[in-house]
């Protein structure tokens, strides 16, 4: 990777990609005590910045190459990119899938008109048979990282960071094979040796921190996370050298973590981001810097609405915004009301109530009302849960999935 080809890469993505300026986030830097910039990646026309390295890495194949067909494996957003350049330059494509992979991404690869086929669970089983299919067949395989002009592709996004932000101090990106990690350090190296560049994995998928660990490519015996995109056994050989020079540290997130970050950007910048991309937003409170100017690359916002529901169910209960209390009371009437009127004169919402009348032979000491209601956090839900103490209720917090 040298900077004429991530010049020349520059050029050839333009006519795939969005221009996605920098968002400062007045939110994010409150919190943190840095000047936080968001590169949106998920605003790109294919929800992702994988078309970067796919289009550039297709752009320079052979008429021979592209006509024996291109095959890739991906969790989706690769697929993606793919199937949009291969239509592009009127190229067969064949995408492999872990089985796994969210309804929208597999159906938004075949609109692009790619063949998908769904096999394994996670991207390394996806790609083994890939690599199959395209000995099989002599296809031309498009590996998502473990390349260099891929990575040179993905690596545009650096250029674009120093453009919109000269003197930007720390640029997060999340990792899962390493391409874009190895482009956007590779560049942002190049162009100021100062500048801080972290990876952010899952934690329950930290290939890349172990193999920096070991000093070489380890595989993990498995992986465990709700960020598919980053869902990856084993980093790529071809770009790990570069990230060996070039990355600063790696970070790793829990999942939890990208829960609640989900609800920060849903509702802080209105936008949808995808749990790989918000790897680099969790990131931020694990900097252990002040007034440092510092970019998150939001990878990709490819989310079915089953996922994005699911996420915003867990997001608020974690925050306290949603729980549910379960009280015992007798059965007669004007109990239900007397309980309701504790709850609204402490502001709380209800949602839902469950009145159970037959969780015990006596119902004139056990009868259980179970409500779920909307608060302002953490501090009202307590506010609550007291106001039922102070009239003589014992409630009990139920588990969050007893939610729904």
């Amino acid at each position: 990777m040298t900077l004429d080809k991530f010049e020349e890469a520059t050029e050839a993505v333009k006519k795939v990609i969005l221009r996605t300026e920098l968002v400062y986030s007045d939110y994010f830097s409150e919190i943190t005590g840095n000047k936080v910039y968001l590169k949106p990646e998920n605003m790109q026309f294919t929800g992702a910045y994988k078309v970067r390295g796919a289009y550039y890495k297709i752009s320079t194949l052979t008429k021979e190459e592209r006509k024996r067909g291109l095959i890739t494996a991906s969790a989706g957003n690769h697929a993606q990119g793919v199937a949009y350049a291969a239509k592009l330059y009127n190229a067969r494509a064949i995408i492999v899938m872990p089985s796994t992979t969210p309804l929208i991404k597999v159906n938004r690869t075949k609109s692009y008109g790619a063949e998908v086929i769904l096999y394994g669970n996670v991207y390394d089983e996806a790609c083994q048979y890939a690599y199959k299919l395209a000995e099989e067949n002599g296809y031309t395989f498009i590996h998502p990282f473990n390349d260099e002009i891929i990575a040179t592709g993905q690596g545009t996004i650096a250029m674009e960071i120093f453009k919109d932000l000269p003197t930007v101090d720390i640029i997060l990106a999340p990792v899962g094979g390493g391409g874009l990690l190895a482009g956007v350090a590779t560049l942002a190296k190049m162009l100021n040796p100062n500048i801080k560049v972290i990876g952010v994995e899952p934690a329950g998928a930290a290939c890349m921190k172990e193999s920096l660990k070991a000093g070489h490519v380890v595989t993990l015996p498995n992986v465990d996370t709700i960020a598919d995109g980053t869902a990856v056994k084993t980093p790529g050989d071809v770009v790990f050298p570069y990230i060996q020079e070039n990355v600063d540290d790696i970070i790793t997130v829990e999942d939890k973590e990208l829960i609640v970050n989900f609800l920060d950007i849903l509702e802080n910048h209105k936008m949808v981001v995808e749990n790989s991309g918000l790897l680099s937003v969790a990131a931020l409170k694990h900097l252990n810097c002040k007034d440092k100017k510092v970019v998150s690359i939001l990878s990709g916002g490819n989310m079915d609405i089953i996922t994005v529901s699911s996420i915003v169910q867990h997001g608020l209960i974690q925050r306290g915004r949603v729980f549910t209390v379960s009280v015992q009371l007798p059965d007669r009437p004007g109990e239900l009301v007397n309980v309701a009127t504790i709850i609204a004169q402490a502001k709380g919402n209800v949602i839902r109530l469950d009145h159970n009348q037959f969780v015990s032979i006596n119902r004139n000491a056990a009868v259980e009302l179970t409500i779920t209601m909307e608060t302002f956090g953490h501090e009202h839900k307590q506010e609550i849960v007291q106001a039922l103490i102070d009239h003589g209720y014992n409630p009990k917090l139920c588990q969050p999935n007893q939610l729904y």
